[in-house]
């Protein structure tokens, strides 16, 4: 299949769009990086604070969260601030529920203390793929937090208990004139027949699954198909997220898969 069909961008079906992982590039935060996939650019950082929310105070735990928010001209056409209007769409909030689930899974939060890591995810550009770069870059932000919090002394880790005990990242998938395509620019996602986005572990297992039938019902060896498809860009996206953590901080690692 990944032999003879193109794609409009010259990619093959099982294929990512290039990665580029900036470490550090907004120069602020205690973990910050630039991830795009493709087109798509989105800026992730992270704040580390004391203390936890009142409701989780004297719990002995942290708390992890995020917020999503797309800039006014991240996309063809300028779109209000949500600021400004007043009121966050259920949209922005649902994808920053999906981005602070994504990071509890793959945290001990009894290894980080009372305190907070807040994730904030911005989007500078959308082609595609806003809330999967934003998990996968998400992470990166968390990693350099938690390393932050941890030589201050804020996060006192055990061989036992390590704050950190996977990756996660996400990639978007979907069918496409019947052939199951893998992260998808905003062109292919418009017209996908399903369309689906995944998130896994570094370990491969599975922490949420957002599947739809946009124009066309999907049946059981599809929907196998697609989780394949994404396990396969997951394993590559948690390699580059190593890569980028290894790397000095303002040094952009790039693939080409």
């Amino acid at each position: 299949m990944s032999e003879t069909i193109i794609r409009s961008d010259g990619r093959t079906p099982d294929q990512l769009r290039p990665i580029r992982l900036t470490r550090g590039w907004s120069g602020t935060g205690e973990g910050s990086v630039l991830v795009e996939f493709g087109n798509t650019r989105v800026l992730c950082v992270a704040s580390f604070t004391e203390g936890v929310p009142r409701w989780r105070k004297g719990s002995g735990e942290g708390w992890v969260t995020a917020e999503y928010a797309m800039l006014p001209r991240s996309t063809s056409e300028r779109s209000g601030r949500e600021s400004v209007k007043g009121k966050v769409s259920g949209r922005t909030q649902e994808i920053s529920r999906l981005i602070g689930r994504s990071l509890r899974a793959i945290i001990d939060v009894s290894a980080l203390g009372e305190n907070t890591i807040m994730l904030d995810c911005d989007v500078l550009r959308a082609d595609g793929g806003t809330r999967t770069a934003s998990i996968t870059g998400a992470w990166i932000a968390l990693a350099d937090a938690v390393r932050w919090g941890t030589e201050q002394g804020f996060i006192i880790p055990t061989k036992d208990q390590p704050v950190l005990h996977s990756s996660v990242s996400a990639i978007s998938v979907g069918i496409i004139d019947g052939i199951p395509m893998l992260d998808l620019p905003y062109v292919e996602d418009v017209r996908a027949h399903t369309d689906m986005n995944v998130v896994q572990t570094g370990e491969g297992r599975f922490v949420e699954v957002q599947g739809t039938a946009e124009h066309a019902t999907f049946d059981r060896d599809e929907l196998g198909a697609l989780l394949d498809l994404a396990t396969v860009g997951n394993a590559q996206l948690a390699k580059v997220q190593q890569q980028c953590l290894q790397a000095p901080e303002g040094h952009t690692v790039e693939v080409h898969v």
